[in-house]
Parts: structure tokens; sequence; C-alpha cells
């Protein structure tokens, strides 16, 4: 009977403690798909949302502003997804921790999906990306470097 009631309030413990985490994670998630038309389309991702976990944007170099580490400056970044062949075989994405720059949206709309080619998105944003390989193709990485002055630490202001 103890130990069934001694069960009974961790989990009820557990349950209160972890609840207004999950919620918090949830509440600031503003992970979503941006439709352009049939074709057209990007999605605005936050780091470690339930969407880029299901997008698997798992080695975007992301770096995190608010970390006592940078001071302010992090990184966004850029996905996107091509076949082996390289044509572009899903909506890119814009990993942004923050609010989205018109500058690359603008870009990244202008991407057809099974349209578009590496040879697109180079014109577009350069040769320095990072890839990843995926079983259907590959993945590109395109690092956007950011800075939040809230977020720097160890000023006298």
């Amino acid at each position: 009977m103890k130990i069934k009631l001694i069960l009974t309030l961790l989990v009820g413990i557990t349950t209160v403690t972890l609840s207004p985490k999950a919620w918090a994670t949830s509440w600031d998630d503003d992970s979503h798909y941006v439709s352009l038309g049939r074709h057209n389309g990007y999605y605005i991702v936050q780091p470690d949302s339930r969407l880029f976990r299901q997008l698997g944007l798992y080695e975007a170099p992301v770096i995190d502003t608010a970390s006592w580490l940078n001071h302010g400056y992090g990184a966004d970044a850029l996905a996107f997804r091509f076949n082996r062949s390289g044509l572009l075989i899903a909506p890119p994405a814009y990993i942004v921790q923050e609010l989205p720059y018109d500058f690359y949206t603008r870009r990244i709309g202008s991407l057809t999906i099974g349209g578009a080619t590496t040879n697109d998105v180079e014109a577009l944003f350069g040769r320095s990306h990072i890839r990843a390989a995926r079983p259907d193709g590959f993945m590109w990485y395109y690092a956007l470097p950011v800075y939040n002055p809230f977020e720097e630490k160890g000023s006298n202001n």
C-alpha cells in the first residue's frame, strides 16, 4: 500500500513538474510551412522544434545566440534537400532563432520543388555549404551569421 502511494506521488509530482516545460516548448514554437503556390514554398523552423526533428535537420549549423559562450553571436541556417541528381525534392527550410530576414525568404521562395537544381541554389547563395548524405540524395546547409544584442552578456549597458 505504501509503495503504491509513493509511486502515485512520484508520478503526480513528475507530471506537474514537467508539464510547464512541455507547454513552454510548444508555446514558443512558431515553426510552419509558407505556401507560395503549387510547387513553391518553404518552412520556417525553430531549432529543436518538433518540425526541425520531423524534417531531419540534425546537421544544420545553427549556433544559439543565447549561449553565454557566444555573447549574442550565433547562426541561423538554410537547408535544401536534393535527390542524387541534384534536383530539389522538398521545400527549403529556414532555421531561424528570432525573425526571418526577407532577403532569404524571397530567395528560397523563388525555388521550385522538382525544378530547381544545385546550380540554382549556388547561384543564389554561393558555394559555401555543408553537405549531409541522405538515403535518397543529400542535404545542403548554409550558415547565416546573426547577432542579437539582447543576448550579449557582460556588457555594462
